[in-house]
């Protein structure tokens, strides 16, 4: 794979970007702290706001290191994350997280960075195979998973911290290139 960082992305809505410490209110404020609604979800506990950005914001020395900030660009702050982790060099693989804030959820925004991610790792860093989990509970995140072409490949049973299944998708660079005029 040919690494090039947590390099900014843009869309129509929205920038993904760095993190910066500045963030943290924001990070805390819109999606971080602890809110039941979206911990719920989360398949990570962080040891802390300003803790989680500092290892984010370390990372970003190593050239495999993906992880944005999602900000909306009318409110010109995170309202979420979304990042790359499990890389496998040989194979060519990585899997793909990603959370926004309750106010935030059914507009499309994990689609579109969802969406901007997929593009970049298939396009400039030659990734084959881009997987992507969810909680059983949180059946929308797979929505958000279809609709950017990926497919259900399977179900680990009791495979998160808390006990819940987890429901996976998949998408191949065949299947994205093949699909990429219609998404």
């Amino acid at each position: 794979m040919n690494h090039k960082g947590t390099v900014t992305l843009e869309t129509e809505r929205l920038i993904l970007r760095r993190f910066t410490i500045d963030d943290a209110q924001a990070m805390f404020r819109n999606w971080a702290n602890e809110d039941k609604e979206i911990a719920h979800y989360l398949n990570w506990q962080s040891n802390g706001t300003f803790e989680t950005i500092d290892d984010w914001i370390a990372a970003y020395d190593m050239p495999d290191s993906y992880n944005w900030a999602i900000v909306l660009r009318d409110i010109g702050e995170p309202i979420g994350y979304i990042n790359a982790h499990d890389l496998d060099d040989l194979r060519r693989t990585l899997e793909i997280g990603y959370a926004i804030g309750v106010n935030w959820w059914h507009q499309g925004i994990a689609t579109e960075a969802l969406r901007a991610v997929l593009a970049f790792f298939f396009e400039e860093i030659g990734v084959n195979r881009i997987t992507a989990r969810h909680k059983a509970t949180n059946p929308r995140s797979g929505s958000v998973m279809l609709n950017c072409g990926m497919r259900q490949e399977g179900i680990l049973h009791q495979a998160s911290k808390t006990g819940c299944d987890m429901i996976c998708y998949v998408i191949l660079s065949e299947d994205y290139f093949g699909n990429v005029e219609n998404m």
